[in-house]
């Protein structure tokens, strides 16, 4: 029987009778000429930091500025990278110059969107940032010139971001790009109760399914996110519960086509929605993402009930895209013009009041002027309280992209056209002087406001007084802009607090024990396993290195 390998108990274990004697070693020492590496001091403002030079990197040490672009599901994505990173130990900051790495989310929807996406790279490039990529544009179009030679993790791989950026600091490129399967069918994605750290406390972005079962020819998503692929219920349902109980007060579905969900697996939208709506606390308000018509159709009915909910905004996010049935079948997105309709006229039929917000896009390239005049006549007929505009830009690689495209003032003059339009009724005017419950959750970008939102998940300004964050309180409409209510808080009415837990402070980790969160700084550490992974990591740069100075 062979001898067993003696265990690694202490460093000096290592040097075995094979090696040189100490005595050979210090023989030679008058041979040796040590380097010496000096240390350099960086002036920032009023901070000195040194530059320690290194023959190794330990991992989960560095600062990381993570920035995204996009939609929602895509900032979902951000926040569980950024969790994971900081839960592996790495420090997320907003301080892009101070960072070691910049982790760049980025979305495919519309060239600015990546033409802004690219700047970010240049500018981390030219500050010599480690860089790693992210988001839709990578994995849609993995060999673009500009991306090569740098690290990227695909939308289906987030939850490998830290191996991604270990590698990465150490000075490799790691590029994952496969998809998640079960039993060899497609997934929703990584999982669900990874560790995330919420833009907004108050605020859980759930991912139901990524992908679509559409083929529209303008869209790049589709190549980034391909088809369709469903969580199972149980495994949101319990996503939405913790974050409950973690202070959540408010659950945002998304995915690239909510109306789709579970077709895959065998389910419907409804299923989960009823399921969802049981762990939903009192007070606390779910907000249903993007649908495509084709597939909530089918279950117009059956949503209407689910809107009319108490703890469900009556919201829908439907995109038309162009009213004429030619340019819908140029798009292919399987329906026409009278569909549509059938979703508005029913929801708003069964709950009056219904906010439906809807997409246009100006100067598809067969979109004649008739086409055009029948989308203005839509907005008109229902003028949608809100209208995202978007001016036709072709993405490569589309089939859209190869058509004889319109002239590009043509298509600037009709995103105008209908921009004046939409600018010229005021959705909100009759609601002067009512009386309504918001749920505050926001602050108003100039910071002057919190931000809240009434049951048809319209927004209302709320006055900034202290301790209205993530409250139910009424208010009184004292005045209507184009986008938003101004209100007065009625004093006589008593606030209510819907979250079942003290919220998350910004920054905290999601998903961990909080009796294994140590150190007054929980984002920078997660005991055991963090400790225990960067505690390994040194003991095997220390071996590492002990064995080049015995080789020596």
């Amino acid at each position: 029987m062979p001898a067993l390998e003696p265990s690694l108990d202490d460093i000096e274990d290592i040097i075995n009778t094979d090696d040189v004697t100490p005595q050979e070693r210090y023989k030679n020492k008058n041979k040796v000429i040590p380097k010496i590496h000096r240390r350099k001091e960086r002036v920032s403002g009023s901070r000195h930091k040194e530059d320690v030079v290194a023959d190794s990197v330990i991992p989960g040490t560095q600062s990381i500025y993570v920035k995204t672009w996009g939609c929602s599901h895509n900032n979902s994505d951000g926040e569980y990278m950024a969790g994971q990173l900081a839960a592996f130990g790495y420090k997320i900051t907003d301080d892009w110059e101070d960072a070691d790495l910049w982790l760049l989310n980025s979305c495919t929807v519309k060239s600015p969107a990546e033409d802004h996406f690219r700047n970010e790279i240049n500018k981390a490039q030219q500050k010599g940032k480690h860089l790693v990529l992210s988001g839709c544009v990578p994995q849609a179009q993995p060999r673009a010139g500009y991306l090569q030679g740098v690290s990227a993790v695909g939308v289906q791989q987030i939850d490998r971001v830290v191996e991604v950026v270990e590698e990465t600091l150490k000075g490799h490129t790691v590029r994952l790009f496969g998809q998640k399967k079960s039993e060899g069918k497609k997934i929703g994605g990584a999982r669900l109760d990874l560790p995330k750290i919420r833009k907004n406390p108050l605020i859980e972005i759930l991912a139901i399914n990524t992908g679509c079962l559409n083929q529209c020819t303008y869209c790049k998503t589709k190549h980034a996110r391909g088809e369709l692929g469903s969580y199972p219920i149980e495994d949101l349902v319990e996503r939405a519960r913790q974050s409950f109980q973690e202070g959540v007060c408010e659950v945002w579905l998304t995915s690239e086509d909510t109306g789709a969900y579970g077709i895959d697996i065998g389910v419907t939208i409804v299923d989960l929605l009823w399921k969802l709506v049981e762990v939903i606390p009192e007070g606390c308000m779910m907000r249903i993402g993007m649908t495509n018509p084709p597939y909530i159709l089918q279950h117009l009915e059956e949503i209407a009930k689910i809107l009319n909910h108490p703890r469900v905004y009556a919201f829908l996010h439907v995109p038309v895209q162009s009213a004429s049935d030619s340019v819908l079948m140029d798009m292919k997105r399987e329906y026409c013009q009278a569909d549509f309709k059938r979703v508005m006229d029913v929801l708003k039929e069964r709950l009056p009041g219904v906010t439906i917000a809807t997409d246009v896009i100006c100067g598809f390239p067969t979109e004649t002027e008739e086409d055009f005049e029948e989308t203005m006549e839509l907005v008109r007929q229902y003028k949608f309280p809100s209208l995202f505009i978007n001016q036709f830009f072709p993405r490569p690689g589309t089939p859209a992209a190869k058509m004889p495209q319109l002239d590009a003032q043509e298509k600037k003059k009709r995103t105008k056209q209908i921009s004046v339009l939409f600018k010229s009724y005021h959705p909100y005017d009759h609601k002067l002087g009512e009386r309504q419950n918001v749920l505050v959750t926001e602050v108003s970008h100039d910071k002057q406001y919190w931000v809240g939102h009434n049951k048809f998940y319209e927004q209302v300004l709320v006055p900034k007084e202290d301790g209205l964050l993530g409250k139910m309180v009424e208010v009184e409409i004292i005045s209507t802009g184009k986008h938003y209510m101004m209100s007065k808080i009625v004093k006589e009415k008593e606030i209510f607090t819907p979250s079942v837990a003290t919220p998350l402070a910004q920054g905290e980790i999601s998903g961990l024990p909080k009796k294994v969160v140590v150190d007054s700084h929980p984002h920078r550490f997660w005991f055991p396993l963090s400790v225990i992974l960067v505690g390994a990591a040194i003991i095997y740069e220390l071996i590492r290195i002990a064995r080049q100075l015995v080789q020596r």
